[in-house]
């Protein structure tokens, strides 16, 4: 069976919702900031993140890798989109706001996350953080123009390029990133949360 290791609230929450999706069995098992360092989880990952997918004793790493695999495994399900399956292109242009998601709009939250870890002292951290918000702020003007002429990132149908923008958006709150100058991301983030796979992700990691 498969099983999903997650942090709640992290980007382990794309692949749940892939997951969830999917209609395959699964199992989710939360795991703590504080025992992804754990000798047992090392065993696992040794790279020490999530999200971990494993198969029986078969085991997956990186988010774009288990979304792949997800999506292999239930090809019909709409994880590209509604139409990807029989689309190379809407297929690729799913992929590609996956990486810019997973790529860039996530590198550019690590300045905010780890700035202690990056550079000594307050001041400093503290500019490192304000300019990474304001760079974190100026990329989803892309997601955005977008959005301007559809209602998705790739047209008029969910995709999990979406879930993980909408995940990232859950993270400017936390980080009091201000996107109001953007007219179309609030009703785009309410669309996604209103998507039943995605509602019982956030149940089940208790973030709703």
């Amino acid at each position: 069976m498969l099983k999903l290791y997650y942090i709640a609230g992290a980007c382990s929450f794309v692949p749940h919702v892939a997951l969830q999706w999917s209609g395959l069995e699964y199992t989710a098992e939360e795991i703590g900031r504080d025992k992804v360092k754990s000798t047992e989880y090392l065993a696992l990952n040794p790279q020490g993140q999530v999200p971990l997918l494993t198969d029986g004793n078969w085991t997956l790493s990186q988010n774009i890798a288990i979304i792949d695999y997800i999506n292999d495994l239930a090809p019909n399900k709409g994880i590209y989109g509604a139409t990807a399956n029989n689309d190379p292109k809407a297929r690729a242009k799913a992929r590609q706001w996956l990486a810019f998601a997973n790529s860039d709009l996530h590198s550019g939250f690590k300045p905010i996350f780890g700035a202690a870890r990056m550079i000594e002292g307050e001041e400093a951290q503290n500019k490192l953080q304000a300019n990474a918000c304001a760079a974190v702020a100026k990329m989803f003007a892309s997601v955005d123009t977008v959005l301007a002429q559809q209602d998705y990132l790739t047209g008029n149908s969910i995709s999990i390029a979406d879930v993980y923008v909408y995940i990232e958006m859950r993270w400017t709150q936390r980080c009091k990133i201000d996107l109001s100058q953007y007219h179309n991301l609030n009703a785009f983030y309410q669309r996604v949360e209103a998507d039943a796979g995605v509602t019982a992700v956030l149940k089940a990691q208790r973030l709703i």
